[in-house]
């Protein structure tokens, strides 16, 4: 008997033709992700290298990958070098209000403007993302203008009070993902007595948590990564964060390198460490906040 299955009523050349022509597609796809994951690695690489290197071993040519003998001292000498840890804790300090207002305060305003139906709501929602159009470089010297009158100037208030109302994209990344939500369940709950409130707090953030993740995690990164804010605001050495800090390894008579490159792989750990622990939730949150608008 004969077997009617697809691939039985092929030609056996054309079948191996089309698996041979799947095969090279998959090998090029691959090692295009190969290539382009290496271009993006090859400077974290050389960060940690360096890092682990002498200041005999940086000026070798070619220079080595691995670095002969591995020097540890570097990650030692940073936090005699410059006040690291106390860098660390203002920049810890300044992210906890980021990842605060990104979770708490803009995922509010997300479930007010996906979920809570008023009249003009599109409208507002369209001006503040109108706001992200607008570059950072043009709204700088105002925004500096009104710290200075408030006297908040060598402060952290200039950077943990605007992270406390609300960032539009996070906001925008909550109200897409709200609206992946059933109303039945909100429905549900306001039918058994509970108010927006409450149904934001039992039944929306419980929901929410691969947004929640994701907008942690870039808001977490936004908060490390700053470096003008720091540099505009804050004059005390004392009040420097991670970026602006790692300035004191720059000095008139040179750079250390080792210690540089040290300091910037334990600024860049946490991320990673981050990322690794919740691109689960991250990615989820990513690809579910483009499904409805």
């Amino acid at each position: 008997m004969w077997s009617t299955s697809p691939r039985s009523a092929l030609p056996r050349g054309r079948f191996c033709g089309c698996r041979t022509s799947k095969l090279w597609t998959q090998i090029t796809a691959h090692a295009t992700l190969l290539v382009t994951s290496a271009v993006f690695v090859a400077p974290l690489i050389f960060m940690i290298s360096t890092s682990l290197k002498s200041h005999r071993q940086m000026q070798s040519w070619p220079p080595a990958i691995i670095p002969s003998p591995v020097i540890w001292r570097n990650y030692t000498d940073v936090f005699d070098y410059a006040p690291l840890h106390r860098y660390m804790w203002n920049t810890l300090l300044v992210a906890i209000f980021w990842v605060f207002g990104a979770t708490v305060t803009s995922s509010l305003a997300g479930y007010a403007f996906g979920r809570l139906r008023a009249p003009g709501r599109n409208m507002v929602f369209y001006v503040l993302l109108s706001t992200l159009m607008v570059p950072g470089i043009v709204t700088m010297i105002p925004t500096y203008i009104i710290f200075s009158k408030l006297q908040w100037i060598d402060t952290f208030l200039p950077l943990i009070i605007p992270p406390l109302l609300g960032s539009p994209f996070y906001i925008f990344l909550m109200r897409q993902f709200l609206l992946t939500i059933p109303m039945d369940l909100e429905d549900a709950a306001l039918i058994d007595g509970c108010s927006h409130f409450g149904t934001w707090w039992r039944i929306m953030l419980p929901l929410a948590k691969p947004a929640l993740a994701t907008v942690a995690i870039f808001a977490f990164m936004w908060a490390v990564n700053d470096f003008m804010g720091p540099l505009i605001y804050l004059n005390s050495k004392r009040l420097y964060t991670l970026s602006l800090g790692l300035q004191v390894f720059r000095r008139s008579h040179g750079t250390e390198w080792g210690m540089l490159m040290a300091a910037s792989t334990m600024m860049v750990t946490p991320m990673i460490v981050l990322f690794f622990f919740a691109q689960k939730q991250f990615v989820q949150g990513i690809t579910l906040t483009g499904l409805k608008g």
